[in-house]
């Protein structure tokens, strides 16, 4: 079955105790849900710089990464299923890029 790297664009750090456990209480919900598909779960990620021949930018792009997860699915479609109930579409807050990881 193949992986996909899944990279979370959008969303905001919880600002009070009750965001905090609401937070953290959905992604459990998730990666439990997922957890026979979950291969990595990830994590959030700091801002990032962009790397290009013109130099480096440090405004992280024009949508930066938020965090990412790995994911193993059927197909990419089946990957796509799995996003949709992830908690950042679930309560509209950021999106989720999908794509499969190439074995070499």
């Amino acid at each position: 079955m193949p992986n996909f790297l899944f990279v979370y664009h959008g969303g905001s750090m919880p600002e009070s105790q009750e965001e905090i456990d609401k937070t953290m209480a959905a992604w459990g919900k998730w990666m439990e849900d997922n957890g026979s598909n979950l291969v990595e779960p990830g994590n959030p990620v700091g801002m990032s710089k962009t790397v290009s021949a013109s130099g480096v930018a440090d405004n992280g792009g024009a949508n930066p990464a938020s965090g990412y997860s790995v994911i193993s699915a059927d197909d990419i479609d089946a990957a796509c299923a799995i996003a949709k109930s992830n908690p950042m579409i679930v309560d509209g807050s950021g999106s989720v890029e999908i794509a499969e990881i190439v074995a070499m």
